[in-house]
Protein backbone atom coordinates (compact mmCIF):
# COMPACT_ATOMS: atom_id res chain seq x y z
CA UNK A 1 0.00 0.00 0.00
CA UNK A 2 2.26 2.12 1.27
CA UNK A 3 1.02 5.22 0.90
CA UNK A 4 3.58 7.73 3.46
CA UNK A 5 6.67 6.78 3.18
CA UNK A 6 7.99 5.28 6.93
CA UNK A 7 10.93 7.49 7.04
CA UNK A 8 8.64 10.73 6.53
CA UNK A 9 6.18 9.38 9.59
CA UNK A 10 8.86 8.69 11.98
CA UNK A 11 10.31 12.10 11.34
CA UNK A 12 6.94 13.73 11.53
CA UNK A 13 6.24 11.84 15.05
CA UNK A 14 10.29 12.77 15.94
CA UNK A 15 9.57 16.36 15.75
CA UNK A 16 6.10 16.46 17.31
CA UNK A 17 8.22 14.77 20.25
CA UNK A 18 10.85 16.68 20.22
CA UNK A 19 8.25 20.00 21.13
CA UNK A 20 7.11 18.14 24.25
CA UNK A 21 3.77 16.02 22.88
CA UNK A 22 3.85 13.46 24.92
CA UNK A 23 1.96 11.27 21.82
CA UNK A 24 1.63 11.73 18.37
CA UNK A 25 -0.29 9.50 15.21
CA UNK A 26 -0.67 10.21 12.03
CA UNK A 27 -3.69 8.82 9.60
CA UNK A 28 -3.28 8.19 5.88
CA UNK A 29 -6.21 7.62 4.30
CA UNK A 30 -7.25 6.83 0.45
CA UNK A 31 -10.47 6.57 -0.53
CA UNK A 32 -12.69 5.60 -3.78
CA UNK A 33 -16.63 6.09 -3.59
CA UNK A 34 -19.02 4.92 -6.10
CA UNK A 35 -22.60 5.56 -6.27
CA UNK A 36 -25.41 5.09 -8.69
CA UNK A 37 -28.51 6.51 -7.92
CA UNK A 38 -31.94 5.33 -9.67
CA UNK A 39 -35.50 7.49 -9.74
CA UNK A 40 -38.61 5.85 -11.77
CA UNK A 41 -36.47 3.60 -13.85
CA UNK A 42 -33.76 6.22 -14.95
CA UNK A 43 -30.63 6.06 -14.20
CA UNK A 44 -30.21 9.45 -12.55
CA UNK A 45 -26.68 9.79 -11.49
CA UNK A 46 -23.33 8.27 -11.37
CA UNK A 47 -20.60 9.63 -8.96
CA UNK A 48 -17.26 8.47 -8.83
CA UNK A 49 -14.13 10.03 -7.15
CA UNK A 50 -11.12 9.30 -5.22
CA UNK A 51 -9.95 11.37 -1.60
CA UNK A 52 -6.96 11.02 -0.17
CA UNK A 53 -5.71 12.80 3.03
CA UNK A 54 -3.51 12.50 6.21
CA UNK A 55 -4.35 13.22 9.60
CA UNK A 56 -1.80 14.44 12.59
CA UNK A 57 -2.79 14.57 16.06
CA UNK A 58 -0.47 15.76 18.83
CA UNK A 59 -1.50 15.09 22.17
CA UNK A 60 -0.21 16.97 25.50
CA UNK A 61 -1.07 15.32 28.61
CA UNK A 62 -5.11 14.77 27.98
CA UNK A 63 -5.25 17.69 25.58
CA UNK A 64 -5.64 16.62 21.73
CA UNK A 65 -5.04 19.23 18.80
CA UNK A 66 -5.34 18.35 15.50
CA UNK A 67 -5.06 18.97 11.65
CA UNK A 68 -5.49 17.33 8.35
CA UNK A 69 -4.35 18.06 4.43
CA UNK A 70 -4.09 16.69 1.20
CA UNK A 71 -0.61 17.45 0.69
CA UNK A 72 1.87 14.54 1.70
CA UNK A 73 4.88 16.53 1.36
CA UNK A 74 7.70 16.50 4.02
CA UNK A 75 8.18 20.03 4.11
CA UNK A 76 4.55 20.88 4.22
CA UNK A 77 3.83 17.89 6.71
CA UNK A 78 6.34 18.96 9.12
CA UNK A 79 5.44 22.47 8.89
CA UNK A 80 2.25 22.05 10.11
CA UNK A 81 3.39 19.67 13.18
CA UNK A 82 5.12 22.62 14.23
CA UNK A 83 2.37 24.95 13.93
CA UNK A 84 0.32 22.13 16.28
CA UNK A 85 2.74 22.27 19.03
CA UNK A 86 3.47 25.40 19.28
CA UNK A 87 -0.03 25.92 20.64
CA UNK A 88 0.93 23.91 23.75
CA UNK A 89 5.00 23.87 23.63
CA UNK A 90 6.38 22.12 26.41
CA UNK A 91 9.83 21.92 27.78
CA UNK A 92 10.27 17.90 28.09
CA UNK A 93 11.77 16.25 25.51
CA UNK A 94 10.60 12.27 24.53
CA UNK A 95 12.43 10.58 22.23
CA UNK A 96 11.21 8.83 18.76
CA UNK A 97 10.80 5.11 18.08
CA UNK A 98 13.79 3.88 16.69
CA UNK A 99 11.60 1.63 14.66
CA UNK A 100 8.39 0.70 13.69
CA UNK A 101 6.53 -2.33 13.53
CA UNK A 102 4.54 -2.87 10.91
CA UNK A 103 1.50 -4.86 11.32
CA UNK A 104 -1.52 -6.30 8.80
CA UNK A 105 -4.83 -7.27 10.17
CA UNK A 106 -5.47 -10.46 9.75
CA UNK A 107 -8.45 -10.79 6.78
CA UNK A 108 -11.95 -11.25 9.31
CA UNK A 109 -13.57 -11.87 6.40
CA UNK A 110 -13.22 -11.90 2.34
CA UNK A 111 -14.50 -9.64 -0.12
CA UNK A 112 -14.03 -10.99 -3.85
CA UNK A 113 -16.27 -8.02 -5.52
CA UNK A 114 -15.02 -4.75 -3.95
CA UNK A 115 -14.17 -1.67 -6.02
CA UNK A 116 -10.61 -2.70 -6.60
CA UNK A 117 -12.16 -6.33 -8.33
CA UNK A 118 -15.12 -4.42 -9.22
CA UNK A 119 -18.18 -5.40 -10.98
CA UNK A 120 -19.32 -3.68 -14.46
CA UNK A 121 -22.12 -1.04 -14.21
CA UNK A 122 -24.02 -2.43 -16.60
CA UNK A 123 -24.18 -5.53 -13.92
CA UNK A 124 -25.65 -3.30 -11.23
CA UNK A 125 -27.41 -1.04 -12.68
CA UNK A 126 -29.62 -4.20 -14.05
CA UNK A 127 -29.58 -5.68 -10.65
CA UNK A 128 -31.00 -2.35 -9.35
CA UNK A 129 -33.90 -2.33 -12.17
CA UNK A 130 -34.98 -5.51 -11.08
CA UNK A 131 -35.98 -3.82 -7.71
CA UNK A 132 -37.87 -1.56 -9.54
CA UNK A 133 -39.48 -3.71 -11.60
CA UNK A 134 -40.65 -6.18 -8.69
CA UNK A 135 -41.54 -3.36 -6.78
CA UNK A 136 -43.53 -1.75 -9.17
CA UNK A 137 -45.79 -4.90 -9.57
CA UNK A 138 -48.32 -3.18 -7.50
CA UNK A 139 -50.29 -0.93 -9.35
CA UNK A 140 -50.56 1.59 -5.85
CA UNK A 141 -46.44 1.90 -6.19
CA UNK A 142 -46.13 5.43 -7.08
CA UNK A 143 -42.53 6.24 -6.64
CA UNK A 144 -39.20 3.99 -6.26
CA UNK A 145 -35.65 5.72 -5.64
CA UNK A 146 -33.02 3.52 -5.37
CA UNK A 147 -29.18 3.58 -4.88
CA UNK A 148 -25.76 1.53 -4.70
CA UNK A 149 -23.32 2.86 -2.74
CA UNK A 150 -19.87 1.18 -2.19
CA UNK A 151 -16.49 2.64 -0.87
CA UNK A 152 -12.95 0.61 -0.72
CA UNK A 153 -10.97 2.49 2.39
CA UNK A 154 -6.79 1.99 2.74
CA UNK A 155 -5.55 3.36 5.49
CA UNK A 156 -2.09 3.41 7.54
CA UNK A 157 -1.74 4.44 11.04
CA UNK A 158 1.47 5.50 12.59
CA UNK A 159 1.95 6.81 16.47
CA UNK A 160 4.49 7.30 18.78
CA UNK A 161 4.55 4.42 20.26
CA UNK A 162 6.19 2.32 17.22
CA UNK A 163 2.81 1.43 15.73
CA UNK A 164 2.77 1.20 11.84
CA UNK A 165 -0.39 -0.53 11.18
CA UNK A 166 -2.16 -0.72 7.47
CA UNK A 167 -5.46 -2.08 6.64
CA UNK A 168 -8.16 -1.88 3.93
CA UNK A 169 -11.93 -2.25 4.36
CA UNK A 170 -15.24 -2.32 1.84
CA UNK A 171 -18.25 -1.21 2.72
CA UNK A 172 -21.79 -1.68 0.05
CA UNK A 173 -24.82 -1.02 0.68
CA UNK A 174 -28.06 -0.56 -1.29
CA UNK A 175 -30.94 2.29 0.32
CA UNK A 176 -34.65 1.52 -1.44
CA UNK A 177 -37.22 3.87 -0.78
CA UNK A 178 -41.13 2.70 -1.97
CA UNK A 179 -43.81 5.36 -1.85
CA UNK A 180 -47.35 3.98 -2.08
CA UNK A 181 -50.08 6.51 -3.23
CA UNK A 182 -54.24 6.16 -2.62
CA UNK A 183 -56.06 8.95 -3.64
CA UNK A 184 -54.40 12.00 -1.15
CA UNK A 185 -52.68 9.50 0.85
CA UNK A 186 -49.42 8.17 0.91
CA UNK A 187 -47.06 5.97 2.94
CA UNK A 188 -43.26 5.03 2.53
CA UNK A 189 -41.16 2.15 3.17
CA UNK A 190 -37.63 2.35 3.86
CA UNK A 191 -35.00 -0.89 3.36
CA UNK A 192 -31.26 -0.26 3.07
CA UNK A 193 -29.27 -3.87 3.35
CA UNK A 194 -25.72 -2.79 3.95
CA UNK A 195 -22.31 -5.27 5.13
CA UNK A 196 -18.44 -4.53 5.32
CA UNK A 197 -18.31 -6.69 1.96
CA UNK A 198 -18.36 -5.92 -1.75
CA UNK A 199 -20.77 -6.22 -4.69
CA UNK A 200 -20.76 -9.97 -3.65
CA UNK A 201 -23.40 -9.31 -0.79
CA UNK A 202 -25.66 -7.42 -2.87
CA UNK A 203 -26.02 -10.14 -4.90
CA UNK A 204 -26.74 -12.61 -2.14
CA UNK A 205 -30.46 -10.31 -2.13
CA UNK A 206 -33.34 -11.57 -3.90
CA UNK A 207 -34.73 -8.52 -5.38
CA UNK A 208 -38.49 -10.28 -4.85
CA UNK A 209 -37.80 -10.62 -1.02
CA UNK A 210 -36.45 -7.32 -0.66
CA UNK A 211 -39.47 -5.51 -2.79
CA UNK A 212 -42.24 -8.36 -1.31
CA UNK A 213 -41.07 -6.42 2.21
CA UNK A 214 -41.19 -3.05 1.24
CA UNK A 215 -44.35 -3.40 -0.99
CA UNK A 216 -46.01 -5.11 2.21
CA UNK A 217 -45.08 -2.14 4.64
CA UNK A 218 -46.56 0.61 2.17
CA UNK A 219 -49.49 -0.69 1.50
CA UNK A 220 -49.95 -1.34 5.35
CA UNK A 221 -49.69 1.74 6.22
CA UNK A 222 -51.30 3.49 3.67
CA UNK A 223 -54.83 1.77 4.52
CA UNK A 224 -53.85 2.00 8.21
CA UNK A 225 -56.33 4.37 10.82
CA UNK A 226 -54.10 6.97 12.68
CA UNK A 227 -53.04 5.64 15.84
CA UNK A 228 -54.30 6.79 19.41
CA UNK A 229 -52.22 8.72 22.19
CA UNK A 230 -51.27 7.84 25.65
CA UNK A 231 -48.79 5.91 28.09
CA UNK A 232 -49.30 2.11 27.61
CA UNK A 233 -47.22 -1.17 27.12
CA UNK A 234 -45.01 -0.98 23.93
CA UNK A 235 -43.64 -4.20 22.19
CA UNK A 236 -40.55 -3.63 19.85
CA UNK A 237 -39.36 -5.57 17.66
CA UNK A 238 -36.74 -6.73 16.29
CA UNK A 239 -33.95 -5.44 13.86
CA UNK A 240 -34.16 -1.60 13.64
CA UNK A 241 -36.10 -1.21 16.94
CA UNK A 242 -32.45 -1.20 18.02
CA UNK A 243 -31.93 2.34 16.87
CA UNK A 244 -33.52 3.80 20.21
CA UNK A 245 -30.94 2.27 22.06
CA UNK A 246 -27.97 3.22 20.31
CA UNK A 247 -29.44 6.42 19.96
CA UNK A 248 -31.33 7.14 23.46
CA UNK A 249 -28.53 5.05 25.75
CA UNK A 250 -25.42 4.05 23.33
CA UNK A 251 -24.27 7.51 22.82
CA UNK A 252 -23.91 8.05 26.58
CA UNK A 253 -21.86 5.07 27.20
CA UNK A 254 -18.99 6.73 24.67
CA UNK A 255 -16.07 8.22 26.66
CA UNK A 256 -16.70 11.51 24.42
CA UNK A 257 -19.55 12.18 26.63
CA UNK A 258 -18.64 10.38 29.62
CA UNK A 259 -15.11 12.40 30.43
CA UNK A 260 -17.44 15.85 30.03
CA UNK A 261 -19.42 14.32 32.76
CA UNK A 262 -22.14 15.06 29.98
CA UNK A 263 -23.75 11.46 30.35
CA UNK A 264 -25.89 10.53 33.18
CA UNK A 265 -24.25 7.19 33.23
CA UNK A 266 -20.66 9.39 33.52
CA UNK A 267 -20.65 7.95 37.92
CA UNK A 268 -22.37 4.76 37.10
CA UNK A 269 -19.89 1.84 36.35
CA UNK A 270 -20.81 -0.76 38.37
CA UNK A 271 -24.71 0.23 38.64
CA UNK A 272 -27.71 -1.62 38.13
CA UNK A 273 -29.21 1.16 34.98
CA UNK A 274 -31.66 -1.25 33.30
CA UNK A 275 -33.74 -3.69 34.21
CA UNK A 276 -31.80 -7.42 34.94
CA UNK A 277 -33.37 -8.84 31.81
CA UNK A 278 -31.05 -6.29 29.82
CA UNK A 279 -27.66 -7.49 28.61
CA UNK A 280 -26.40 -4.96 25.93
CA UNK A 281 -22.82 -5.73 23.80
CA UNK A 282 -21.01 -3.57 21.15
CA UNK A 283 -18.93 -5.99 19.40
CA UNK A 284 -17.09 -4.94 16.25
CA UNK A 285 -15.78 -8.21 15.48
CA UNK A 286 -18.80 -10.02 13.89
CA UNK A 287 -17.48 -10.70 10.17
CA UNK A 288 -18.70 -8.77 7.48
CA UNK A 289 -21.51 -6.76 9.53
CA UNK A 290 -21.74 -3.30 8.25
CA UNK A 291 -20.13 -2.21 11.56
CA UNK A 292 -17.19 -4.14 12.07
CA UNK A 293 -13.94 -3.54 11.47
CA UNK A 294 -10.57 -5.13 12.19
CA UNK A 295 -8.84 -2.54 14.17
CA UNK A 296 -10.46 1.01 14.91
CA UNK A 297 -9.01 4.20 13.42
CA UNK A 298 -6.44 4.40 16.38
CA UNK A 299 -4.69 0.93 15.39
CA UNK A 300 -6.63 -1.00 18.17
CA UNK A 301 -7.64 -4.72 17.20
CA UNK A 302 -11.42 -4.50 17.90
CA UNK A 303 -13.52 -6.28 20.37
CA UNK A 304 -16.72 -7.16 21.50
CA UNK A 305 -17.36 -4.94 24.53
CA UNK A 306 -19.90 -5.71 26.98
CA UNK A 307 -21.83 -2.51 27.97
CA UNK A 308 -24.59 -4.18 30.57
CA UNK A 309 -24.61 -7.60 32.36
CA UNK A 310 -27.74 -8.50 33.56
CA UNK A 311 -28.98 -4.65 33.96
CA UNK A 312 -25.67 -3.73 35.24
CA UNK A 313 -23.27 -0.99 33.50
CA UNK A 314 -19.90 -2.88 32.65
CA UNK A 315 -18.13 -0.93 29.92
CA UNK A 316 -17.82 2.37 28.64
CA UNK A 317 -16.81 2.82 25.24
CA UNK A 318 -13.43 3.83 25.48
CA UNK A 319 -10.84 5.46 23.01
CA UNK A 320 -7.37 6.49 23.27
CA UNK A 321 -8.40 10.30 24.74
CA UNK A 322 -11.08 8.69 26.56
CA UNK A 323 -8.88 6.76 28.26
CA UNK A 324 -6.28 9.47 29.50
CA UNK A 325 -9.14 11.42 30.62
CA UNK A 326 -11.68 8.87 32.38
CA UNK A 327 -8.64 6.09 33.26
CA UNK A 328 -10.41 3.54 31.63
CA UNK A 329 -9.05 0.82 29.13
CA UNK A 330 -9.80 1.33 25.41
CA UNK A 331 -11.94 -0.81 23.80
CA UNK A 332 -10.95 -0.46 20.05
CA UNK A 333 -13.88 2.40 20.03
CA UNK A 334 -11.79 4.93 18.16
CA UNK A 335 -13.34 5.89 15.13
CA UNK A 336 -14.38 8.72 12.62
CA UNK A 337 -15.60 9.46 8.87
CA UNK A 338 -12.02 10.29 7.61
CA UNK A 339 -8.97 11.70 7.71
CA UNK A 340 -10.81 15.32 8.12
CA UNK A 341 -11.76 14.32 11.90
CA UNK A 342 -9.75 13.62 14.85
CA UNK A 343 -10.71 10.10 15.90
CA UNK A 344 -13.55 9.71 19.05
CA UNK A 345 -15.14 7.03 20.81
CA UNK A 346 -18.11 5.45 18.62
CA UNK A 347 -20.64 2.76 18.78
CA UNK A 348 -19.49 -0.39 16.17
CA UNK A 349 -22.44 -3.36 15.99
CA UNK A 350 -24.63 -2.05 19.41
CA UNK A 351 -27.41 -4.57 20.37
CA UNK A 352 -29.11 -5.92 22.89
CA UNK A 353 -28.70 -9.48 23.48
CA UNK A 354 -31.35 -12.19 22.86
CA UNK A 355 -33.19 -13.39 25.82
CA UNK A 356 -35.97 -16.41 26.86
CA UNK A 357 -39.40 -15.13 25.06
CA UNK A 358 -41.56 -15.47 22.19
CA UNK A 359 -42.85 -12.82 20.48
CA UNK A 360 -46.27 -14.60 21.61
CA UNK A 361 -45.67 -14.91 25.48
CA UNK A 362 -44.83 -10.96 24.99
CA UNK A 363 -47.67 -10.44 23.35
CA UNK A 364 -50.23 -12.43 25.86
CA UNK A 365 -49.08 -9.91 28.74
CA UNK A 366 -50.78 -6.84 26.85
CA UNK A 367 -53.92 -6.68 27.28
CA UNK A 368 -53.78 -3.07 25.06
CA UNK A 369 -51.05 -1.75 23.99
CA UNK A 370 -48.61 -1.08 20.42
CA UNK A 371 -46.84 -3.27 18.73
CA UNK A 372 -44.37 -1.12 17.14
CA UNK A 373 -42.99 -3.89 14.33
CA UNK A 374 -40.73 -1.31 12.24
CA UNK A 375 -38.77 1.63 13.37
CA UNK A 376 -37.88 4.71 11.75
CA UNK A 377 -36.18 7.59 12.48
CA UNK A 378 -36.30 10.58 15.19
CA UNK A 379 -34.42 12.49 17.42
CA UNK A 380 -31.58 12.71 20.85
CA UNK A 381 -31.13 14.91 23.21
CA UNK A 382 -27.42 14.17 24.12
CA UNK A 383 -26.91 14.44 27.74
CA UNK A 384 -30.13 13.01 28.76
CA UNK A 385 -31.14 10.42 25.92
CA UNK A 386 -34.73 12.31 25.68
CA UNK A 387 -35.62 11.10 22.42
CA UNK A 388 -39.11 11.07 19.65
CA UNK A 389 -39.14 8.44 17.09
CA UNK A 390 -41.12 7.16 14.73
CA UNK A 391 -42.48 4.02 14.02
CA UNK A 392 -43.33 3.07 10.54
CA UNK A 393 -44.75 0.35 10.62
CA UNK A 394 -47.35 0.21 13.92
CA UNK A 395 -50.10 -2.14 15.45
CA UNK A 396 -52.70 -2.35 18.17
CA UNK A 397 -52.79 -5.18 20.49
CA UNK A 398 -55.86 -5.62 22.03
CA UNK A 399 -56.44 -8.99 24.33
CA UNK A 400 -52.66 -10.09 23.68
CA UNK A 401 -53.02 -10.54 20.12
CA UNK A 402 -51.79 -8.19 17.03
CA UNK A 403 -54.73 -6.23 16.19
CA UNK A 404 -55.19 -3.69 12.75
CA UNK A 405 -52.55 -1.27 11.76
CA UNK A 406 -52.06 2.50 12.84
CA UNK A 407 -50.28 5.42 11.47
CA UNK A 408 -48.37 7.92 12.65
CA UNK A 409 -46.85 6.54 15.87
CA UNK A 410 -44.08 8.01 17.49
CA UNK A 411 -42.49 6.51 21.01
CA UNK A 412 -41.44 9.39 23.51
CA UNK A 413 -39.29 8.87 26.36
CA UNK A 414 -35.92 8.82 27.65
CA UNK A 415 -33.00 6.34 27.50
CA UNK A 416 -32.17 5.84 30.96
CA UNK A 417 -36.02 5.48 31.91
CA UNK A 418 -36.59 2.89 29.13
CA UNK A 419 -33.92 0.57 29.87
CA UNK A 420 -35.62 0.22 33.77
CA UNK A 421 -39.27 -0.46 31.86
CA UNK A 422 -37.69 -3.39 29.37
CA UNK A 423 -39.41 -6.56 31.56
CA UNK A 424 -39.15 -9.19 28.74
CA UNK A 425 -36.87 -9.74 25.93
CA UNK A 426 -37.03 -11.85 22.90
CA UNK A 427 -35.52 -14.94 21.60
CA UNK A 428 -35.26 -13.73 18.08
CA UNK A 429 -31.79 -10.89 17.56
CA UNK A 430 -31.76 -9.33 14.50
CA UNK A 431 -29.52 -6.48 13.20
CA UNK A 432 -29.30 -3.60 11.13
CA UNK A 433 -27.20 -1.26 9.17
CA UNK A 434 -27.21 2.23 9.73
CA UNK A 435 -25.48 5.36 9.83
CA UNK A 436 -24.34 7.37 12.81
CA UNK A 437 -23.26 10.97 12.96
CA UNK A 438 -21.80 12.53 16.12
CA UNK A 439 -18.31 15.02 17.20
CA UNK A 440 -16.02 12.50 14.53
CA UNK A 441 -18.40 12.27 11.45
CA UNK A 442 -20.83 10.14 9.92
CA UNK A 443 -19.78 6.44 9.82
CA UNK A 444 -21.35 3.03 9.25
CA UNK A 445 -23.00 1.55 12.46
CA UNK A 446 -25.14 -1.54 13.06
CA UNK A 447 -28.04 -1.79 15.73
CA UNK A 448 -30.12 -4.16 16.84
CA UNK A 449 -32.22 -6.27 19.08
CA UNK A 450 -34.52 -9.26 19.74
CA UNK A 451 -38.31 -8.41 20.34
CA UNK A 452 -38.58 -6.23 23.61
CA UNK A 453 -41.48 -5.78 26.15
CA UNK A 454 -41.67 -1.69 27.12
CA UNK A 455 -44.12 -1.81 30.81
CA UNK A 456 -44.91 1.67 29.97
CA UNK A 457 -43.61 4.32 27.52
CA UNK A 458 -45.57 7.55 25.70
CA UNK A 459 -47.22 7.19 22.65
CA UNK A 460 -47.95 10.09 20.37
CA UNK A 461 -50.45 9.66 17.94
CA UNK A 462 -52.99 11.35 15.73
CA UNK A 463 -56.08 10.07 17.03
Amino acid sequence: MGMLEESIARELIGAGLSFGASFVDLYVEKTASSVISIRDRVVKDIKTGTDFGIGIRVIFGDKSIYAYTNIAEREELLRIVGILCSLDKQSQRVNAPLSFMAQKPKELWPVSKGLDRDSTYEAKIAYLMSIDAAVRKHASISQVDISSLQKWQSIQVFDSEGLHLQDERHYTRVPVTAIATDGSKQARAFSGPGAARGWEYIESIAPEQLSEELVRRALTVLHADPCPAGKMPVIIDNGFGGVIFHEACGHLLETTSVEKKASVFHDKMGEMIAHEAVSAVDDGTIPGLWGSLGVDDEGMPTQKTQLIQGGRLTSFLVDRLGSLKTGYARTGSGRRQSYKFAPASRMRNTYIEAGPHTLEEMLATVPKGLYAKVMGGGSVSPGTGDFNFAVEEAYLIKDGRIDKPVRGATLIGTGPDILRKISMVGKNLELAPGMCGSVSGSIPVTVGQPSLKVDEILVGGEA
